[in-house]
């Protein structure tokens, strides 16, 4: 079986700042969240290919959409085949 960690060239923690969600219409916020997450991880991460765990997509939607979390600490992981991995940190 082969190890995970073999495949990580990067990994990076992160502070997403999800404010400007917050200017959305109420029905519309947590996925406009998500769409600001991919972009922030896209740019910091250079990476085109991107996965959300579930984790992730739980803490955005806990409150709905009308209540997105002001800020998300997240960590990414950066394969070998360009594929980032996003992971929520515990607090």
């Amino acid at each position: 079986m082969p190890e995970k960690n073999k495949d990580i060239i990067e990994e990076k923690l992160f502070n997403i700042p999800l404010t400007s969600a917050w200017i959305m219409p109420i029905k519309k916020r947590t996925p406009k969240a998500m769409r600001v997450l991919k972009v922030y991880i896209r740019k910091h991460m250079k990476a085109e290919e991107i996965a959300i765990s579930s984790e992730v997509n739980e803490a955005l939607w806990r409150r709905g959409n009308e209540g997105v979390p002001r800020h998300i600490r997240v960590r990414a992981e950066k394969t070998k085949d360009n594929k980032v991995t996003i992971y929520l940190v515990a607090r």
